[in-house]
């Protein structure tokens, strides 16, 4: 049985290092991260997410004990773990994640606790996304932070005062499930209008393959973005869109136009519901828009009903791919 002694004698070490621990629906990444959310090392390992509970948990545990067995000499004082919610943060028990149909209410902390011997924290992926951000990225310095990670979907976590805000439960901060429209189409959740079904990848996806669909045949011929898909509208991903407006692809422009109205819309609720010191906006489709960043900022200002948005920055995360690593480590 493996036990985190591997990586030095005194788990309790304060200046110790710590392991972060990213959880998603295909993989698992685990990282040793220093106090200052510095990533030494780290490792991925497939996730069985639609085995039983001991198959999920069996792949967490790989993925630690590699990174463990490549690292014998550094000390781990503490486990931080970032998964898909819904889970209870305060109990450390996943309840009923969508894409991690292998575990329905598991101790998650409790049963890695048994294992390392050390204490173990387990949050959402976009709450320790945003710690990590606040502590050791592009919020550090800043004392209430707003974190939204746009990819696949739209996930967002609020830091005040150095802690997440959970709310009562632990539910709060669902950000990716603000309605915007409510004539608009519905999102998984069941609301009409999430900001997550008009903005996330998924979504900017979906809106080029419909208006690809619409043109005529002489312009699909013409499209830089169909050139992409080899011709299959289906086949048309995000990555795609991105790729055609940078090429200056008409439908690209189109559909990551309208992705900057809606975003800069919902960002100016955020601004006038939690007037944040900094927003910082993470994965793949924040990146596609970085350059739109000075429009999204006057289009905040322009909706707002707070005089002062301006002043409010609105930043790219420092961290990545590895956001979860570094969000789980900032658990600790």
């Amino acid at each position: 049985m493996a036990k985190l002694d591997r990586v030095g004698a005194q788990a309790t070490k304060p200046n110790g290092v710590v392991i972060g621990v990213d959880v998603g629906g295909t993989k698992v990444a685990a990282g040793i991260v220093t106090s200052d959310g510095e990533i030494l090392s780290q490792t991925r390992t497939p996730m069985i997410a639609t085995g039983d509970a001991a198959a999920g948990f069996a792949a967490v545990k790989s993925a630690i004990d590699s990174l463990l067995a490549n690292a014998p000499k550094k000390t781990a004082r503490a486990i931080g773990v970032c998964a898909p919610g819904p889970l209870d943060p305060n109990t450390g028990v996943v309840i009923n994640p969508p894409n991690l149909p292998c575990w329905r209410n598991f101790p998650l902390a409790d049963e890695l606790t048994k294992i390392y011997s050390v204490p173990v924290k387990i949050d959402n992926d976009a709450n320790a996304a945003a710690l990590a951000e606040a502590q050791w990225g592009a919020g550090r310095g800043y004392r209430n932070v707003f974190y939204a990670c746009i990819g696949t979907g739209i996930g967002t976590g609020i830091v005040f005062d150095g802690r997440i805000y959970h709310g009562r439960t632990g539910a709060a901060a669902e950000g990716g499930h603000v309605s915007i429209d409510y004539r608009g189409p519905r999102c998984k959740c069941g609301k009409p209008g999430c900001i997550e079904i008009l903005a996330s990848g998924t979504a900017i996806a979906k809106s080029a393959r419909a208006k690809l669909s619409s043109r005529a045949g002489g312009a699909k011929t013409r499209s830089a973005l169909l050139d992409l898909a080899q011709g299959n509208i289906a086949a048309v991903t995000t990555e795609m869109v991105g790729q055609a407006y940078e090429a200056g692809d008409p439908v690209a422009q189109e559909v990551l136009e309208e992705t900057v109205a809606v975003v800069s819309l919902w960002l100016s609720n955020i601004v006038d519901l939690l007037e944040p010191d900094v927003m910082i906006l993470g994965g793949g489709v924040a990146a596609m828009l970085a350059s739109s960043f000075d429009e999204i900022r006057k289009r905040i200002k322009q909706y707002c009903v707070n005089s002062r948005a301006s002043e409010i920055p609105l930043v790219q995360a420092s961290y990545g791919a590895d956001a979860g690593i570094a969000g789980g480590a900032a658990l600790c």
